[in-house]
């Protein structure tokens, strides 16, 4: 069966918005995803939704495509859900891929956005668009992952991640070594090669803190098992300067203005 031909009184929204202002349909479209359209009173962020003639489309007088800017989201990544290079289709999570994890940029929506978020941006659709990852994290492992449409972001990730500080909390069980905690500071190689100085200390009896640049994927469990230990969990709450905060797992925030890598 062939599809019923639309009402030829419907138009596109994208279409009716051209029209009032006057502008081209692409200029129409970005105006209606950055939330600057209403129809009959009502917030509309697709373009391509069909109106009558009898509903009222208006567009907010102070609509202006420079508001139209990129943003960055944090997100709390629970255990089980995979965060790697790119796009979701991109590269396997820190070198780590796990068969049929699901990819944590599906977690981004508005549901899941942090309701103390104290950034002040209205939620828009057009922000969970063109979202990059530049921070792999293990699919066994929770915490901080970054997404963003910003290019000076994406390139900042890109260049200098491996010159960034990460801060990790690492769940560990087992009894540490005689001068173990010493070791893990400062003494230990990983894949044959020795680890330069590492800030490591105890967060309370069975989780440590780590903070290190250039961490290599299997890093921490291979460092802790070096001195007896066994890592059950690695959870990281800062990448730079730039904190998780108190994001629950599976919500996010945005990146706001004044926070930089």
């Amino acid at each position: 069966m062939t599809a019923p031909n639309p009402d030829p009184n419907h138009i596109r929204l994208a279409k009716r918005v051209a029209e009032q202002l006057n502008c081209s349909r692409s200029t129409a479209e970005q105006f209606i995803e950055g939330g600057f359209v209403s129809v009959d009173g009502q917030l509309e962020e697709a373009p391509g939704a069909r109106v009558r003639p009898d509903q009222v489309v208006t567009v907010a007088p102070d609509a202006s495509l420079l508001e139209l800017t990129p943003v960055t989201l944090l997100l709390h990544k629970p255990v089980g859900f995979e965060a790697g290079l790119g796009l979701p289709q991109g590269a396997a999570a820190h070198g780590s891929r796990s068969q049929g994890a699901a990819q944590a940029i599906t977690l981004l929506s508005t549901a899941s956005h942090l309701p103390e978020d104290a950034s002040g941006i209205r939620v828009l659709q057009r922000h969970f668009k063109q979202q990059e990852c530049f921070t792999p994290l293990p699919t066994e492992a929770s915490g901080l992952v970054v997404y963003t449409q910003d290019k000076r972001i994406a390139r900042k990730l890109a260049e200098d991640i491996e010159s960034l500080e990460q801060e990790c909390i690492v769940e560990v069980a087992g009894e540490i070594a005689p001068n173990g905690l010493q070791r893990l500071c400062h003494g230990l190689s990983f894949n044959g090669r020795p680890l330069p100085p590492i800030k490591v200390s105890w967060q309370n009896e069975t989780k440590l803190r780590f903070a290190l640049k250039g961490i290599r994927p299997g890093q921490i469990p291979a460092m802790c098992e070096a001195v007896g230990l066994r890592v059950l969990g690695i959870k990281r709450i800062r990448i730079g300067r730039v904190p998780l905060a108190k994001v629950p797992e599976g919500q996010w925030r945005y990146l706001q203005p004044w926070e930089k890598f």
